[in-house]
């Protein structure tokens, strides 16, 4: 072999080193390698910047729940979140926080989203017997995680308290009912609206999609009134939700809670 031939090979040994065929493996394998981290890390950013999926929200529901709305009733007060014993609507619009205090007492503030009954659950479920009553103060939202959490409630014999200046509409009613004890103390702001937007001329029906939603209206708002009637609550009571716009909150007084046995009665007169 002549020196010039010599030369370039001396130069990759030098480069590659006494084995150049491991050399070469372990440079394929590093790159690979390489590549594969970048791949990860191009889906992990793409993960990362996707949308959040949507939740299962029924027609006429909102992924923004208001609390405080105003009161569709020029004779009783609107809440308001400057009261000293008023939560703040930040805290209220949040998804609800579910805390064990001390006394038996599970407290369930916020709103009520696509999910909140299956943890509702699992805290139930977690504290066993330790719970006694669930204190609410909720604006309210999903309607179906509203009717799971009232059942549940009712099947584990569990009280429900909204205590004075708390909050609990829209939906949250559903959930409060479901209390084989139910109590609103003085001050308490309880309260319902329509919770599915209704078609409201005959003319808009002829649309397949507004009849699919005023037929699943219709079946949500008997599911509704089932629920109330099998928790001993007077069906009257989603009559004003239905007679009253998502935009405003039908609060009852002291005495419609109790004559509508929305409270039991002997709590109610505590209150």
């Amino acid at each position: 072999m002549s020196s010039g031939d010599q030369a370039p090979l001396s130069f990759w040994r030098r480069f590659f080193g006494a084995r150049p065929d491991e050399a070469v493996l372990r440079a394929v394998f590093a790159s690979l390698v390489a590549l594969t981290l970048a791949v990860l890390g191009d889906d992990l950013l793409a993960r990362l910047n996707e949308p959040p999926p949507e939740m299962n929200w029924l027609p006429g529901e909102t992924t923004e729940v208001k609390p405080y709305l105003p009161s569709v009733r020029s004779d009783v007060a609107v809440p308001d979140e400057s009261r000293p014993d008023g939560a703040p609507k930040a805290e209220l619009g949040q998804p609800m926080v579910i805390e064990l205090v001390s006394g038996g007492r599970l407290e369930a503030t916020g709103a009520i989203t696509p999910g909140t009954a299956e943890r509702f659950k699992t805290e139930i479920e977690r504290r066993g017997d330790y719970v006694k009553t669930v204190v609410l103060n909720s604006p309210g939202g999903s309607v179906q995680d509203a009717l799971e959490m009232g059942r549940l409630i009712r099947e584990k014999g569990l009280g429900t308290l909204v205590e004075k200046g708390g909050y609990c509409a829209s939906s949250c009613p559903l959930v409060f009912a479901g209390g084989a004890t139910r109590t609103a103390q003085k001050g308490a702001f309880v309260g319902v609206h329509q919770v599915i937007a209704l078609p409201v001329t005959g003319a808009a029906l002829a649309n397949a999609d507004d009849r699919a939603s005023f037929d699943l209206a219709q079946k949500i708002s008997a599911e509704c009134q089932r629920h109330l009637v099998e928790m001993g609550v007077d069906p009257r009571v989603w009559i004003h939700a239905m007679e009253t716009p998502p935009d405003k909150i039908f609060y009852f007084t002291s005495d419609e809670l109790e004559q509508l046995r929305l409270v039991t009665i002997s709590h109610a007169r505590k209150s």
